[in-house]
This record gives C-alpha cells, structure tokens and sequence, in this order.
C-alpha cells in the first residue's frame, strides 16, 4: 500500500492542476480500512436525485452534525451520552460510539436536506447541472 502511495504521490506532481483529485482519492480510499461504522446505504431514487441513509440508531438529532465543505459531504456522530453503567446491560450490541464519515460528492451535486426517522439519517442530494455546463449543440452552417 506504501509503495501505491508514492507512485500516486509522483504522478500527481506529474499532473498540474489535478491535485484535488488526488486529494479526493486519497481522503476516500487512504482510510477506508475500519470505516465501515455507522452502515450506510445509497440509493438513486431518480435520474438526478439520490439520497444516503445512515443507520444512527441511539443518537439524537442534536448529536449528529452534517456538513459539505469542499465538495465533501461529511457526517459526525458525537453521543453525548455517558451515563450508562456496564451492569444495567445483558447484551450491548447498539454501538454509540462517535463517528466521521465522508462522502465526496461529484460535480453539480447539492445537499438538498436531511431528515432523521426511525434511527435513520436521510440526506437528500440532487444532481443541479447549470445551463452553461450542458452540452450545447452547435448548427453546421453549410458555405457554398
């Protein structure tokens, strides 16, 4: 994995002005080792809407933070919860441990909102491509 690094590391000085990219791509796979908590789901519910959900089960809406910053989607979990005496449980198997998830977003994808039932966290994205960035079809104007 070290020696993948480097050879990333060597092609983007290699590539002026693809840096972001390399970021990207390193902030995505470079911990993706243990980020499996909280399981998540993505879904396409239309040609340009999406939606993640999260399973958040036994955190409050007032401990979950979700935020885009730099065309990343990212998601904390913080429990304020600590109360819980290790005797009151006969089997523990909800985790409430904090957490930080990232989502990279693609071009021209917006964070349209986020709702929270049943101990799932819904974020609602949609894909907003402005007029200047569709495809434009040019007439041939035939010179006789």
């Amino acid at each position: 994995m070290n020696n993948q690094l480097t050879r990333l590391d060597s092609l983007s000085r290699a590539l002026i002005g693809f840096d972001t990219m390399f970021d990207q791509m390193e902030r995505r796979y470079g911990n993706s080792v243990n980020n499996n908590y909280p399981p998540h789901n993505i879904l396409r519910l239309g040609d340009n809407d999406y939606a993640i959900q999260l399973a958040v089960t036994g955190f409050a809406k007032s401990e979950i933070n979700v935020t885009v910053e730099d065309n990343v989607l990212i998601v904390k979990g913080e429990s304020m919860t600590t109360d819980y005496e290790p005797e009151q449980y006969l089997h523990r198997g909800l985790a409430t441990r904090d957490f930080s998830k990232e989502f990279p977003l693609a071009e021209h994808i917006e964070v349209s909102g986020a709702e929270i039932a049943n101990g799932m966290l819904t974020i609602k994205l949609i894909r907003n491509v402005p007029e200047s960035a569709k495809p434009k079809v040019i007439d041939i104007v035939d010179i006789k």
